[in-house]
This record gives structure tokens, C-alpha cells and sequence, in this order.
């Protein structure tokens, strides 16, 4: 009787109030102790410097003494700021023209690629070599030979009869360049549109040839409407890079801005004011106000999809 009743006793404390077994507390310190080093990049590396940097946007501050508050001055320079005008201008031009280029160069070697040719594979590797070095020093050093007045484009022109120019160094063509640079590294949107057209049932050509639509039709109305996530997905992206290039007009320009300030990117003009004038408040608000930029044309992006992108099964 008193086992039965040691028994009954065991159960009454395993169970609640409601009769139901009670969970054993979870300890999540080993869980902690391995996020503990992202928690702390994240603080001390991404989320203090992005705070500091918004600090420092509403103070004058040159690096050496303390920075001292000025409220809303750094915001009201920008409106009378000539540099900052065209640099805005020239980053415009460049994400408007170089993105939907390169978008297109990319489709369209993916749609050749796609056709199933042999070594496929080398070929996709090639095209997305590009991507991986467009950005760097190598790069765009190899641009400026290649561009400048004795440079290889000029010696291919010269056998055709044609006279070149110094196309980095004058200031009608220097951002074309710069453009002609970007289109080139279509690497890494050609791989994500190759992924996507594999994903599309070949059975939805087959109906559509069967009824007698051309190549044409099939690309208009089965290709673009499917692949259209995929393109949306590859456009923002590449804005948003666009908009942070830095590397290619600091090098190809020698970190000047080029002619006229006709390479002068918004993102070089940042650092010229924060490394260069050492004028670190109001490049931080310069930071901040590309941020917002950035923003809005995302924005953008995923309201106007609404009205072209297709997400049905």
C-alpha cells in the first residue's frame, strides 16, 4: 500500500495543475555562448558604426578634435552643395543606363547558354569571371590601358582607319567607359537567369509551338511573364550595387572625379569629403542621405512590380 501510494505521489508532483506533464526547462547557455561572437560583431562592427556615423552626421567633425554639434548645417549644405548636384547627377546616369544594360546582356547570354550547348559549364564559369574582378584594382587599372588614348581600343580602331581618342580623359565619353565596365561584369545576374529558365516546364513551349506560336511569342508571353521574380530579384540587386560603386571611378579617374567631374560618383565625392577634406560630419550625413537614396529606389522597385511581376504557380 505505501509503494502504491508512493507511486500516486510521483505522479501527482510530474503533472500540473491540469494533469499535464510538465517540460523540462531547456537551457539555451550553449546556444548563447556560440551566437555571443555575432551578437558582438554585430554591435561592436555593423550596429555601433552605423549609429556613430548618424551622430556624427549632425556634428562638425574632422577626425582630430572632438566632434562638435551643429544641428541640421551638414543637412543644409547639401542644398547648395554644386559637387554633391553632379555627383548625384552622374550616379543617376550610371545606375539608369548600366543596370538595364547589363540586365539585358545577361539575359541574353543566358538564353544562348541555355540551350544546352557542350562544355556548358566552362562557359558559365567564364562569363562569371567577370563578376568576381569587375569590381577590384586589376580591373580597373586594365581599364584605363585599355581606354586611354594609347590603349588597345584605340590600336583596333587605328586598323580600321579610324582615329581614337582618349576616352578616360575626355570628359564626353569618360562615364561611358565606366558604364561599358559595368555592363561587363553580367556574370553573376547571367547565372541567376540560367538558374531560372531551367526552372520553367518545357511542357508550356511544347502547347505553345503546338499552336503555332513563334519564338518570339513564346519569349514574350511564357519566358518574360515566368522569369519576371528572377528579373525583379536581379534589379534591385544591381541598383542598389550601382549605387555603392566606388572602386572603379576612384581608380579610372584617379581618384579626382575624372574631367569635369564627369566620373565623379556619389560614393567618391563621400570619401574625397571624409578622407580627403577631412570633413567626417558631413560626409557621415552624405552616408545617410545615400542610404535614404537607396531606400527610395527600392522602394520604388517593389511597388512598380506589382504591375509587371507574375508569381503564379
Amino acid at each position: 500500500m505505501s509503494a502504491l501510494g508512493e507511486l500516486q505521489r510521483m505522479r501527482k508532483g510530474s503533472r500540473g495543475t491540469l494533469g499535464v506533464a510538465r517540460e523540462p526547462k531547456k537551457d539555451n547557455k550553449a546556444a548563447f555562448a556560440f551566437l555571443l561572437p555575432w551578437f558582438a560583431g554585430l554591435l561592436f562592427i555593423t550596429a555601433g558604426p552605423i549609429a556613430a556615423s548618424f551622430v556624427l552626421g549632425f556634428t562638425d567633425y574632422n577626425l582630430i578634435q572632438p566632434p562638435v554639434f551643429n544641428g541640421l548645417d551638414n543637412w543644409m549644405r547639401m542644398l547648395g552643395d554644386a559637387r554633391l548636384h553632379k555627383a548625384l547627377g552622374v550616379t543617376l546616369v550610371y545606375v539608369l543606363v548600366s543596370v538595364p544594360l547589363q540586365l539585358a546582356c545577361a539575359l541574353a547570354l543566358a538564353l544562348l547558354l541555355d540551350k544546352g550547348l557542350r562544355g556548358l559549364a566552362f562557359y558559365r564559369s567564364a562569363f562569371y569571371l567577370p563578376s568576381l574582378l569587375g569590381s577590384s584594382v586589376a580591373i580597373a587599372v586594365l581599364w584605363r590601358q585599355i581606354f586611354g588614348a594609347d590603349g588597345l581600343f584605340n590600336q583596333v580602331l587605328s586598323m580600321a582607319g579610324i582615329e581614337g581618342k582618349g576616352w578616360i580623359s575626355d570628359p564626353d565619353s569618360a562615364l561611358s567607359t565606366l558604364i561599358v565596365l559595368n555592363v561587363w561584369t553580367f556574370g553573376a545576374p547571367m547565372v541567376i537567369f540560367l538558374a531560372g529558365l531551367r526552372q520553367i516546364p518545357a511542357m508550356y513551349y511544347e502547347a505553345a509551338a503546338t499552336d503555332g506560336a513563334g519564338k518570339w511569342t513564346q519569349f514574350r508571353r511564357i519566358t518574360i511573364p515566368l522569369l519576371s521574380p528572377i528579373v525583379f530579384f536581379n534589379l534591385v540587386l544591381q541598383v542598389i550595387h550601382a549605387f555603392q560603386s566606388f572602386t572603379q571611378a576612384f581608380v579610372v579617374s584617379g581618384g579626382s572625379g575624372g574631367p569635369s567631374d564627369s566620373t565623379l560618383f556619389y560614393t567618391l565625392y563621400l570619401y574625397q569629403r571624409g578622407f580627403g577634406n577631412f570633413d567626417m560630419g558631413y560626409a557621415s550625413a552624405l552616408a545617410w542621405l545615400l542610404l535614404v537614396i537607396i531606400a527610395a529606389f527600392t522602394a520604388i522597385n517593389f511597388w512598380a512590380a506589382k504591375f509587371w511581376v507574375v508569381y503564379d504557380d
